[in-house]
């Protein structure tokens, strides 16, 4: 039955209200510095089966929990050797660890989808803290959108695609970062299983070796790794330099001075990275119904991995 979803603030008062919220087994989406993300208990079945409906994501589909600290997050994980290197260095921030599961963690088993490991993250938006310490335990957290479609960097966007499935929406602005969390994976030896906010170079440079990629759309070990996924409505041209008659072009660099949108004019990733979500969204509603978004090239370094990422899966075939 549709809910009326309500829009907090960003204050003492509004935390503590999404917080009780949480505690009822509700969903509350929140900012991170990445993407708002739609949190839930990550210990309550009901409060996770409500985010699959929420989202109407399929439940082979991980989740990553959200904590607020590392000491946190070994209640939850094994903590190994390289992690706890990893967690010192950029936790909390836009990285994301597959961590052997604890096996007293307590988690719903839909959070990890059955398998014997978890994502697990500690965000740096402030307000992600303080909702995750006013409500006291790990939160279960997707990007609060549609399953497949374009992430939210503000609050709106949470609005104009779950409004009336969720409780509330706590605003906190625009996300800084604009693109998801990286996620590595260290069941075994280390592996990239999603590129996002923290450049691959950085863990490279960290863990002092190259980093082998990994994920099966099939069976998903973590978020992010379906063909499909972060999709507007229009159809999407990669890699265009000159758009057809009738694309809307999506700009990257000096070189797109005839772009209706434009992700960065200098060519600066970490503006374009920030841009992405929200000037996707914007060239979709102006390409209109059965329309097309052309995207100009992205180099394939730095945040521009995980930029390419998420136009790739953008413009995969539809299920």
């Amino acid at each position: 039955m549709p809910q009326h979803t309500r829009l907090l603030p960003a204050t003492p008062v509004g935390m503590t209200d999404a917080a009780k919220l949480l505690a009822a087994g509700e969903l509350v989406a929140f900012p991170t510095e990445t993407v708002y993300g739609l949190g839930g208990d990550a210990r309550s079945d009901i409060a996770c089966a409500r985010i699959f409906e929420a989202k109407g994501r399929p439940q082979f589909n991980p989740l990553i929990v959200h904590v607020p600290d590392l000491a946190a997050a070994r209640g939850f994980a094994e903590v190994g050797d390289e992690a706890e290197r990893l967690a010192a260095a950029f936790w909390p921030g836009p990285l994301t660890l597959v961590l052997p599961l604890r096996t007293d963690a307590g988690l719903s088993p839909l959070v990890t989808a059955g398998l014997g490991t978890v994502a697990v993250r500690v965000p740096a938006h402030p307000l992600a803290q303080a909702l995750l310490r006013a409500f006291g335990g790990p939160l279960a957290a997707p990007s609060a959108n549609p399953s497949g479609k374009v992430s939210p960097t503000r609050a709106a966007h949470v609005m104009a695609g779950l409004a009336g499935r969720i409780a509330a929406v706590v605003d906190g602005g625009d996300c800084a970062v604009g693109v998801e969390s990286t996620i590595l994976g260290l069941a075994g030896e280390p592996v990239l299983l999603r590129p996002g906010g923290l450049p691959v170079e950085a863990l490279e440079a960290c863990l002092g070796a190259p980093l082998a990629t990994g994920g099966d759309a099939a069976k998903p070990s973590a978020p992010g790794q379906l063909a499909s996924h972060y999709a507007p409505g229009a159809a999407l041209r990669l890699e265009v330099t000159a758009p057809e008659v009738g694309e809307v072009w999506l700009g990257f660099g000096p070189g797109c001075t005839g772009a209706a949108l434009t992700l960065s004019e200098t060519g600066d990733l970490v503006e374009a990275a920030a841009n992405l979500f929200h000037l996707l969204r914007e060239a979709d509603t102006l390409a209109g119904p059965g329309g097309r978004i052309a995207v100009a090239p992205v180099p394939e370094r730095g945040l521009g991995r995980a930029i390419n990422d998420r136009l790739r899966r953008a413009a995969a075939p539809r299920p």
